[in-house]
Order: structure tokens, then C-alpha cells, then sequence
């Protein structure tokens, strides 16, 4: 078994001209296995900073068209992908062999950690 993650955050782009942009998501990658976890939470924000169609987009790339990402290849390809509400970082590595971190962990650091009151 692998001890690396592969990861990668899905970012959308609220504007492009001063690189202003809000964690939705990650794509992680261990052992061939490619996990998507998305913040439905930060999702919904969208709608109040998106047009209605450009909403569509953002969620249907979110929710739907990620789920073809079957290797760290596409993940590669991905990450030099980039359109004006879609984004992806450069793909990180992590030894997990001397840490507790896994996707839940990157997620929750990354991207999205509920409080509890």
C-alpha cells in the first residue's frame, strides 16, 4: 500500500483580475483510488456571487463531471486546466506514513471544517 496522497483543491474563481477565489473541494489520490469531497455548504454560497447559469456550471463541473476523474494522470491534466470559474492548485504530495493525515483531513483544513456549537 501507498503511504502518498495526491491531492488537489478545486477552487472557484469569483474574480480573476485580483486572483480572488473560494475552496469547494479536493480531489484526492491514494493507491489509485481517487476520492472527491466538495463543501456543499461553500457550494450554495455561489449562488449569491453567480449568475444562475454560471452557478449551473460551477455545480455541474462540482457535483457531476469530477466524477470522471479516474487516475492522478486526469488529476495532472486537470490541474493545468483552468477556465474562468473553475480552478484546480498544483498537485501536492503528502508522506502519510508518520502523520494521521487522509482526505478527510485535507478536507477539513482545506477546505471545509463544520463548527460545532
Amino acid at each position: 500500500m501507498s503511504k502518498n496522497i495526491q491531492y488537489s483543491i478545486i477552487y472557484a474563481v469569483i474574480r480573476p483580475e485580483i486572483s480572488e477565489r473560494l475552496s469547494l473541494g479536493i480531489v484526492s489520490v491514494k493507491d489509485d483510488k481517487v476520492k472527491i469531497r466538495y463543501s456543499k455548504k461553500k457550494l450554495e454560497v455561489l449562488k449569491g456571487l453567480y449568475s444562475p447559469k454560471e452557478y449551473k456550471v460551477i455545480s455541474r463541473i462540482v457535483k457531476q463531471d469530477l466524477k470522471d476523474i479516474q487516475s492522478a494522470s486526469t488529476l495532472m491534466y486537470l490541474t493545468r486546466y483552468s477556465n474562468n470559474l473553475i480552478a484546480f492548485s498544483p498537485i501536492r504530495n503528502i508522506d502519510t506514513s508518520e502523520s494521521k493525515i487522509d482526505d478527510k483531513w485535507l478536507f477539513q483544513n482545506y477546505v471545509y471544517k463544520a463548527l460545532s456549537v
